[in-house]
């Protein structure tokens, strides 16, 4: 039986919680970063992804962010512009200079359903909705956080549009929130929505800014760990300058890539137990450029002005820093930076 069948029903509240943590949290560096692997940029040798034959999000997909907290214009303004590099307009995505943010997503969309369709190859800025008065506090759970999604789609006002086949709802919180696991195990993760909780099944993923709080775990490696050697002369320089944001880019595109090629649990990930998937992202982790691994990012790009780290260009000549991504056609991580592309 797909997993997808008991997960579309409307479980109590007690299997709500156990049901919860599916998909775990995700750490930008792995818990072993001092023991670098002979192997570098993946191994092909030790992972089987494998499809479950859930759905991708093969429709075009619509990002709908939700602010949780107090966030500033220059904040949003960063993370709308890596959202809107995606799949920019043809009139704007001529004017990027390569690597972009749109040749990394075209490792995601590589990704197909069991019809063959690919994950969509266009990504749009949909509404957005603020909740600066932290109407559910500022401590949050899982299941908070499905509420917050609850009281967005809801609103009396201008509520943000119910599309299960193609929305997509991100939920970002300001360094003030405290969300359950958040930089001990968490910096952000993806799931759906309980019909219990927001009467629909809508896939969702969230991401902290960690700013004050876990930036050596969550925003590397513009902070790195102290317990690495050398670590404070390591720290690259984040090329939009505010390390918690830029820190949160790579979140956010770990986490779009694995909502997108597996929204429900049950479409693209490694590993026997679908309560705990390593998904395509998971396997790349802590790897922006060739020869990553371990402690060590790969080659990144740097700015020659700032002397900031990037590995991809987007719209009005913006820089990010990405994680890459597992390629299930090459089996390994790759990016659009890497040397051999």
């Amino acid at each position: 039986m797909q997993p997808s069948l008991l997960w579309f029903s409307s479980p109590p509240l007690l299997l709500l919680l156990l049901l919860t943590p599916v998909v775990q949290s995700w750490r930008p560096w792995p818990s072993t970063a001092l023991n670098i692997s002979e192997k570098y940029e993946g191994s092909s040798e030790f992972v089987h992804l494998r499809y479950h034959m859930g759905p991708v999000l093969t429709a075009s997909i619509t990002v709908h962010p939700i602010w949780y907290g107090r966030w500033s214009p220059s904040q949003k303004h960063i993370i709308r512009s890596f959202l809107r590099s995606i799949s920019p307009p043809p009139h704007l995505s001529g004017q990027i200079p390569k690597p972009s943010v749109s040749s990394w997503w075209r490792t995601v969309r590589l990704y197909t359903d069991q019809t063959g369709a690919n994950v969509s190859g266009t990504v749009l800025l949909g509404a957005e909705k603020s909740d600066r008065r932290l109407s559910h506090g500022s401590s949050l759970t899982r299941l908070t956080i499905q509420s917050v999604i609850r009281d967005a789609v809801t609103a009396s006002k201008k509520p943000l549009p119910i599309n299960p086949n193609g929305a997509l709802y991100l939920v970002l919180t300001s360094p003030e929130i405290t969300v359950e696991d958040f930089c001990g195990q968490v910096c952000g993760f993806h799931y759906f929505t309980f019909p219990s909780i927001v009467g629909y099944t809508l896939p969702y993923a969230w991401a902290g800014n960690s700013d004050g709080r876990c930036t050596e775990v969550c925003a590397y490696p513009f902070k790195i760990p102290d317990y690495i050697p050398g670590a404070a002369h390591r720290a690259e320089r984040p090329p939009n300058g505010d390390v918690g944001v830029d820190g949160m880019i790579s979140v956010i595109a770990h986490e779009l890539a694995e909502v997108s090629s597996n929204p429900l649990v049950n479409a693209w990930y490694a590993g026997g137990d679908p309560c705990f998937p390593t998904e395509i992202a998971d396997l790349c982790e802590g790897i922006y450029g060739t020869g990553g691994g371990g402690a060590y990012t790969g080659q990144l790009l740097v700015d020659g002005e700032s002397g900031a780290a990037y590995n991809v260009n987007g719209i009005g000549g913006s820089k990010f820093l990405v994680q890459w991504i597992w390629n299930p056609v090459l089996n390994y991580c790759s990016g659009p930076n890497a040397l051999d592309q």
